[in-house]
């Protein structure tokens, strides 16, 4: 299988560099090609802004979304931009892989998610009508390709806990697995968390790389989070509320996801 790693630290000699390093030749002893995006060793640049598009009027104001429509239609998006897209075209499944900094993904990597989300590729696409909005949420133009986060963090696993004082994991990723993964069409597995990053010794982080390879052999395999898609009937449409029969008891982020049996 085809995988691309998006990867972002600034530190080599990081956990999460050796962890890097693990996963790519893990995955390559198993017979899959793997690309890797080091967003900080490619010196990605993070703002979306007019020079995104090579070839816009200078005099115009600058609309991000039309810009973007635009670019990716005429092809005239920047080259780092359109190589980022060809690899994510390219593979079967994407693995996320950065610290978790102040409730989210490292800056740079936002910054590759806004630049190559083109419109026209992960949003704004498909048929906006009474029955439809979109192909998004279940559908899209990543549909059939799957996606896991790996996510270091440096608190205890109890602070991300379901009473924790961060909040749950699952609530803190959700804009991250529904949103940034799931509104384009993947398959979001579960994320794979280690906590404490600072307290891992050897024997910790041997421990550590056998559940991530466990996780590397099992990505085709792991089913996936149960999210609602957007037009299979469960959402009133164009408002994209739940239908007050779905779920009439919940709320909130896990209103939209299938409860297990």
């Amino acid at each position: 299988m085809n995988i691309l790693l998006v990867y972002a630290h600034p530190e080599i000699q990081s956990l999460n560099g050796s962890l890097k390093h693990f996963l790519v030749k893990h995955l390559e002893d198993a017979g899959h090609v793997v690309q890797v995006s080091d967003l900080y060793a490619m010196k990605w640049k993070a703002a979306l802004d007019a020079d995104d598009s090579t070839d816009r009027q200078t005099e115009t104001r600058f609309d991000p979304s039309l810009e973007s429509k635009h670019a990716f239609q005429m092809g005239t998006q920047s080259e780092d931009i359109k190589r980022e897209q060809d690899k994510l075209m390219w593979a079967d499944a994407v693995l996320f892989q950065f610290p978790f900094w102040w409730f989210s993904m490292p800056a740079i990597m936002k910054g590759w998610v806004e630049r190559v989300y083109a419109y026209g590729l992960a949003y704004g696409v498909g048929e906006h009508s009474d029955v439809r909005w979109g192909d998004r949420y279940g559908e899209g133009s990543f549909a059939g390709k799957r996606a896991m986060l790996i996510v270091t963090a440096g608190g205890w696993e109890s602070h991300y806990s379901p009473r924790g004082i961060n909040g749950p994991i699952e609530d803190l990723l959700f804009p991250i697995h529904h949103g940034i993964l799931y509104y384009p069409g993947f398959d979001v597995l579960p994320p794979f968390t280690i906590y404490r990053t600072n307290k891992i010794d050897s024997a910790g982080f041997a421990k550590v790389c056998d559940a991530l390879g466990q996780r590397l052999d099992d990505l085709w395999t792991t089913p996936p989070i149960p999210f609602r898609p957007q037009n299979a009937g469960e959402y009133d449409i164009p408002a994209l509320t739940l239908r007050s029969d779905v779920a009439p008891e919940q709320s909130g982020f896990a209103a939209h996801i299938v409860p297990s049996v």
